[in-house]
């Protein structure tokens, strides 16, 4: 832009010197006339510079202010109102004109404007110049097939004679190309005249043109040749210059494939059109071939062929033929090269998602930072697991170069026709357009968990997540965040899981809840539950068949599980429902209300617009009813209701082979006779004769009476404490209050209420391996704490490691149950995480790593019942992937070898790295397990890791494998909110939470799962999910081992474990015998050890007595070994001054197998040990609004509530 300011300077300042002088001179009155007179010079100046035609600069008059002015200036916002105003002084006073663009008012200016530079007007022009070229070819084309054979022809003039008719045609528009090719040459000079002279297509324009021009002038020159068919070249140029216009014009880019292919086609087009003119106007003075022969042997003669049977026979069209050659061996192999690069290219980058396919078809788009083979293969498998997504197609958009691995994966036919991979970046529109993003049903935004710095990729993602809603507003949002302090800043998004959040969440019900994170695990992978049938041991195949559970949603007017319960109370249709079709009922959502209510409890009345959550192997929609007509018969009953008339649900599978959880209508009215709940006989109800005690029915309505009250800032475990104990007044937590923290680590986090210390403590008392001033101690044996420790390994204080404490200090834990937690940090914590943490109780850190002994026992892990490990973020990134969990793995293992009791819950970065967990290199069974994993595997399965020991016995996790959360959620919108509220990440007010119960020798008279569950249904509401069971197992150390325990079926040799798991009515009878009387269990340790030694593909031996001499050496270094491990942690205690006592009572209980069972079949036979998961509702909500109970009867109502709740906890 040039401004020109064309002033004359002296005359400008002598009318201002001028004016200077006339105002300090003249005195007030004489001002006007002055200011008149100022005007008009001002007039004067105008008048001078109008002559000018750059831009008009209006100066006005220079006044001085006068201190004597007897009238006050206007203040500013006056005259800045007078100036919005319009006031015509003072725009006359202060106006200064401005023109812009003056340069481009020139009429040269508006022709290149029209012609070259405006988008739209300029491919118009090359649209109609392009319509010229083609059409000067068609003329000559024309001209060809008019022409006389009969005409001599002269091969040095090449003369035709040419009808009359044509040449005006021709003539007319070579004067128009002409002039066109004139007045484009002159706009886009440049100062280089013979640059725009020697142009190819400049000189092609005048050897086509001028010709022409010339005859208007010399008609007798008219039958000349003119090559007119070399302006095919000219209209290949105008084609590419016409859509390098149209991408501009319309703001749609073609890829650059398209564009070379058809350069390519154009090519090869121009060279044969060219030929077969060339060669045919030659041939005149030869065999005057025809135009379709001349085209016939171009196409022989370019393909390479070359039948011969048509030949140029002059040499001018020789030599014409060995210059197209010439030339199609440069310019084909430049532009086939050119095209190989752009495909290769186009390989990389992925291309394009077509606009028509994604309005025709559905996709949704996964935007990751880098793109593994894990992730992508545990998204599609889980995603394309549900039936109603297998029309739909994933596009990939990421911005590094795809891998190898997953190319060949997308190589598949299964996921090729499915799966598009797109190189770019979701914060670049483009990318996004060729993703068609507006398009989309969804977006899904991972992060990337193995870089260093995960606030940087929480950063990443986040940026990604504000692009993808600044770009398609209304595209469903699907977020990974690894930190919990950033997800606020993608609130906005339709689903949000943090990582961070549900990890110590989840390792934190691990401790007091086994395997809650296998049990979370199983309930968001999609399974058929056919994992391990195959298999001849029974748990895994009641292992795997359970784990085929899910949770599933319904409408209860719409429902044949859950319809007949309208106006009954949840508890009554949890426990029917269960007992006539096996489902489980965990929740409910009312119509008027978004929150999801995990078991609400008796109180709450089932309505018609009811959403009811259940968990069972399929959903009910694809499921088949089978009815028992022989019970109905047999009990003269009829099943009445919505159960007269054939199913109406369309039957996609049939549930069978589980018991009663297979659909068996049965009778759902409860026995008449029915008697309280009495104590069991003292055989246990198993002798001959004997009834077995009754349990209380579930009420269709809640009674309220026996509905007592509960206070919020009463703990019921003060209620059960007898007030003759002793140890009543030094109980745990005498001095705990409840209420909310007062500080949060982070923005976000869900307010929950939990045990608190009536006052902060000092920074100081959080340490706990040095003392203060206001404590000595400085080891966790001083503190002599009541309950077990938890341990948690670290590498720094990060605010997820908040979610790990509030569960653990949530109000509904009784306060004598709270377990120490020690923190065990390789970084001290800042104060910020302090200041968070000091309200809790019974919360300390100590600095130190789980590789140094000397911490691990200062930080009392004699003491502890659970030591959590989690994966350090610094080990995440490794040169091998897998790699990453090396150092932890090891460490564990050495902590495994050294406290053998001790229930170790360790993270690690890869599944696949799960089998490492409490390695044995010479146990035969974790070998055979291993085969087993890989013929899962082998099937398409997406849980192929489930039989390894640690993961079934919820010891290892993985964060990845909750990657499926958030998949799910796509289909399943309530999964996130279900599984917050199972982990205590989020209280509803109403809603349950997940709790354990343990079954004791006095509960085995309950037989059954399902009398357990109306046990707990009757008694206290609550709502039972699955079993976490533990049995003995021998694990053999050798093959030789195996082969004689399994040839000669002996009984176990003296100091083995016998497998303590039998039948209930070995229980019942014979509960007081010995081991050695147990007679079923040696044949289920055979068939194992069968099992094993066919998977392992060896045969067996007999036993020899080398054998056995060299198993008795091996026990013997086995026992050394141990000992020398006993003799090196006692030697460390005592160097730190600590007792051995507790380590000597350390036992080694290797020698189980522990699995979870989700919702298990009713008819599940109950064994000592087992823990119970169940949905305990919340106390809270039973809090009446008006209770007219005086001060003597509250206290009495809430002992005896105490009471009951004690009872029905361990039944």
């Amino acid at each position: 832009m040039n401004i020109y300011f064309n002033l004359r300077g002296q005359f400008a300042r002598q009318i201002a010197e001028d004016r200077v002088i006339q105002e300090v001179a003249m005195s007030a009155p004489r001002r006007s006339s002055s200011s008149h007179g100022d005007r008009l010079s001002s007039e004067t100046l105008q008048k001078n510079n109008c002559s000018n035609s750059g831009v008009i600069l209006d100066i006005s008059t220079l006044k001085i202010a006068e201190g004597d002015s007897g009238v006050p200036p206007l203040p500013p916002r006056y005259r800045f109102r007078d100036l919005l105003l319009g006031d015509p002084i003072s725009q006359n006073d202060d106006r200064v004109q401005v023109e812009f663009y003056v340069n481009e008012n020139t009429f040269k200016e508006r022709l290149k404007l029209f012609f070259i530079k405006n988008q739209r007007s300029s491919l118009r022009i090359r649209l109609f110049n392009l319509f010229l070229k083609l059409l000067t070819c068609a003329l000559y084309v024309l001209r060809v097939y008019l022409e006389d054979p009969k005409q001599p022809n002269d091969e040095t003039t090449c003369l035709s004679h040419v009808p009359s008719s044509l040449p005006p045609p021709q003539v007319t528009v070579a004067l128009i190309s002409f002039l066109e090719t004139m007045l484009i040459t002159y706009l886009s000079y440049k100062g280089n005249i013979w640059e725009q002279i020697f142009q190819m297509s400049f000189l092609l324009e005048m050897i086509n043109t001028v010709p022409f021009i010339i005859t208007i002038f010399w008609p007798s020159q008219r039958n000349i040749f003119v090559p007119v068919f070399l302006n095919c070249w000219l209209a290949k140029c105008a084609l590419e210059n016409m859509i390098n216009d149209l991408h501009r014009a319309i703001q749609r880019t073609h890829s650059a494939m398209f564009n070379q292919v058809l350069i390519l086609i154009c090519t090869l087009l121009c060279l044969v059109f060219t030929g077969a003119c060339g060669i045919q106007h030659l041939e005149r003075a030869g065999n005057n071939l025809s135009l379709f022969k001349s085209f016939y042997f171009c196409i022989v003669t370019f393909s390479t062929v070359g039948y011969g049977d048509v030949t140029p026979q002059i040499w001018p069209s020789q030599l014409l033929v060995v210059i197209l050659i010439c030339v199609a061996l440069v310019v084909l192999p430049l532009q086939f090269e050119e095209l190989a690069y752009l495909w290769m290219e186009r390989q990389k980058s992925g291309g394009n998602y077509s606009r028509h396919r994604a309005q025709t078809e559905k996709h949704v788009v996964l935007c990751v930072s880098s793109l593994k083979i894990d992730l992508l293969m545990d998204f599609l498998n889980e995603f394309y697991a549900h039936p109603r997504l297998q029309d739909y197609y994933v596009v990939i958009l990421c911005p590094t170069e795809i891998d190898i691995q997953v190319r060949r994966i997308l190589q598949i036919p299964l996921w090729s026709q499915r799966v598009i991979y797109l190189q770019g970046s979701a914060l670049k529109d483009q990318d996004l357009m060729r993703a068609k993003m507006d398009d989309a049903e969804a977006c899904f935004i991972l992060s990337s968990r193995n870089e260093v710095d995960r606030t940087a990729a929480d950063h990443q993602t986040i940026l990604r997540a504000w692009a993808v809603k600044d770009f398609a507003p209304n595209c469903p949002l699907y977020v990974q965040i690894l930190k919990p302090e950033n997800k606020f800043h993608v609130k906005f998004a339709d689903h949000v899981v943090c990582e961070e959040e549900f990890k110590y969440a989840m390792l934190a019900l691990n401790c007091v809840c086994p395997a809650t994170s296998t049990l979370v695990t199983l309930l968001v992978h999609t399974s058929r539950g056919q994992e391990g049938q195959a298999s001849p041991e029974q748990w895994q195949r009641t292992y795997g068949r359970c784990s085929g559970n899910e949770v599933y949603h319904i409408r209860l007017a719409d429902s044949k599980f859950f319809g007949e319960y309208d106006e009954k109370s949840f508890t009554y249709a949890a426990f029917h429902a269960h007992k006539k079709y096996g489902v489980c009922l965990i929740g409910v959502k009312r119509e008027d209300n978004k929150s999801i209510l995990l078991n609400p409890g008796p109180r709450h009345i089932m309505a018609a617009a009811d959403t009811c959550y259940y968990i069972n192997i399929t959903k009910e929609e694809n499921s088949a009813f089978i009815f028992k007509e022989e019970e109905k018969h047999n009990k003269g009953m009829s099943v009445s209701g919505l159960y007269d008339a054939p199913s109406r649900l369309p039957v996609h599978s049939i549930i069978a082979s589980m018991g009663t959880v297979a659909i068996d209508l049965q009778n759902p009215d409860p026995p008449e006779d029915t008697s309280k709940l009495a104590p069991p006989t003292e055989n246990g109800g198993g002798g001959g004769g004997s009834r077995r005690p009754s349990i209380a029915p579930v009420l269709e309505i809640a009674d309220s009476s026996a509905i007592l009250p509960c206070d919020l800032l009463s703990d019921q475990s003060e209620d059960e404490t007898n007030q003759s104990d002793e140890e009543g007044e030094g109980s745990v937590g005498s001095d705990f209050v409840k209420g909310y923290p007062p500080n949060s680590p982070y923005i976000g986090s869900s307010p929950t209420l939990c045990h608190l210390l009536p006052q902060k403590a000092s920074f100081c008392c959080l340490r706990l391996d040095r003392g203060c001033t206001h404590s000595s101690f400085e080891d966790a044996k001083a503190y002599g704490f009541k309950n077990k420790l938890i341990i948690v390994s670290a590498e720094t204080a990060g605010n997820g490691l908040y979610n790990f404490i509030v569960p653990l200090r949530a109000y509904y834990r009784p306060r004598k149950e709270l377990n120490p937690i020690v923190l065990l940090l390789d970084y001290p914590p800042d104060n910020h995480f302090l200041e968070a943490i000091c309200c809790f109780p019974m919360v300390y850190f100590m600095a130190g790593t789980i590789d140094n002994l000397d911490n691990l026992l200062q930080c009392g892990i004699i003491y502890a019942d659970n030591l959590v490990v989690v994966d350090k973020e610094s080990t995440m990134s490794a040169e091998e992937d897998y790699m990453a969990d090396a150092k932890t793995i090891v460490n564990v293992q050495t902590m495994f070898r050294l406290f053998p009791s001790l229930s170790i819950i360790t993270e690690l970065t890869h599944p696949s790295n799960m089998r490492f967990m409490q390695f044995r290199a010479k146990d035969c069974y974790s070998l055979a397990l291993s085969k087993l994993e890989k013929i899962e595997r082998d099937k398409g399965s997406n849980l192929a890791f489930m039989f390894r020991l640690p993961f079934a016995a919820g010891r290892v996790f993985s964060i990845s494998m909750l990657d499926t959360l958030l998949y799910q959620s796509f289909v399943k919108d309530y999964m996130i909110p279900i599984a917050r509220l199972l982990l205590g990440l989020d209280t509803t007010p109403g809603s349950g939470y997940l709790c354990v119960m343990k079954v004791t020798e006095e509960d085995l008279w309950i037989r059954t799962y399902g009398r357990l569950f109306q046990k707990l249904c009757s008694s206290s509401s609550e709502i039972p999910i699955g079993i976490y069971r533990t049995e003995s197992h021998m694990f053999s150390t050798s093959e030789s081992e195996v082969s004689i325990n399994v040839e000669a079926g002996t009984e176990p040799r003296a100091g083995e474990h016998r497998p303590s798991s039998e039948t209930w009515k070995e229980k019942t009878a014979h509960r007081n015998s010995t081991p050695s009387d147990q007679s079923e269990h040696p044949l289920l340790r055979k068939k194992s050890m069968q099992w094993a030694r066919r998977l392992s593909r060896k045969t067996a031996k007999p036993a020899s007595r080398a054998e056995r001499i060299s198993q008795q050496r091996l026990s013997l270094y086995r026992r050394s070994e141990r000992q020398e491990l006993s003799e090196l942690v006692k030697n460390r205690m005592k160097h730190l001054g600590l007792p051995t006592v507790g380590y000597d009572e350390m036992n080694d209980h290797q020698n189980t197998l522990s699995y979870v069972l989700i919702n298990p079949p009713p008819d599940t036979l109950l064994e000592l040990n087992d823990i119970v998961y169940i949905i305990r509702s919340d106390p809270l909500a039973h809090m009446p609004d008006e209770t007219p109970v005086g001060p003597a009867g509250g206290t009495k109502n809430q002992q005896e509530f105490g009471t009951e709740t004690r009872d029905e906890t361990h039944l």
